[in-house]
């Protein structure tokens, strides 16, 4: 696999977690570009993208040792990506509300359309951080970070057939998710029958 796809290994993230500077450093640097990746195919604009970026690798600094399992360093930095990108979605939509009628009405709008814009990431986001581990990361790997397939499978100790499985069950799950979420409440959620597979 290219080396540049990929996260730090277990016994580095340890070693940061339990103190070592150098390790800790070596960390951050190569959680970097993939974090960056998550930002910016969560968020909004490339600038608030880059705002999230960074505020995820300055918690991921701090506060790597509240990490409970090392082989959870994706997922974990996802998740602060996302609650980083929400959070600037309830910002831009408070400033929003407090915006003037008038000459600046056309400014109002396109920051209301920016805000559906989020809104609208932060249901992708919370639908795919709801996938279980496997699904998740071939997902994050292969639509978020663009790996290739033959790449994730390898990754992940898996068969291209066993990979596409996982991909093709993990965006079912957030279509389905998406879906859900469009319905009116007063509608019924669809159940899958008898013998369906599961996402």
């Amino acid at each position: 696999m290219n080396l540049r796809f990929r996260w730090p290994d277990e016994r580095l993230i340890k070693a940061a977690q339990n103190g070592d500077v150098t390790s800790l450093t070596t960390v951050v640097m190569e959680s970097q570009p993939h974090v960056r990746k998550f930002a910016l195919s969560l968020c909004a604009s490339p600038e608030d993208a880059e705002d999230a970026a960074q505020e995820a690798l300055i918690i991921l600094y701090r506060k790597i040792g509240t990490l409970r399992a090392t082989g959870a360093l994706a997922s974990w930095m996802f998740r602060i990506v996302r609650n980083e990108c929400l959070r600037q979605v309830r910002l831009l939509a408070s400033r929003s509300d407090g915006a003037a009628a008038g000459p600046e009405a056309s400014a109002e709008r396109s920051a209301e359309e920016a805000v559906l814009r989020r809104l609208e990431v932060e249901r992708i986001a919370a639908a795919v951080a709801a996938l279980p581990l496997d699904q998740r990361q071939v997902l994050i790997m292969r639509d978020v970070q663009g790996l290739p397939g033959k790449a994730v499978a390898r990754a992940l100790g898996l068969s291209d057939a066993a990979m596409k499985s996982r991909l093709h069950r993990a965006r079912a799950a957030v279509r389905h998710a998406l879906a859900a979420t469009d319905r009116a409440p007063d509608q019924p959620v669809d159940r899958p029958a008898e013998g369906d597979p599961r996402p």
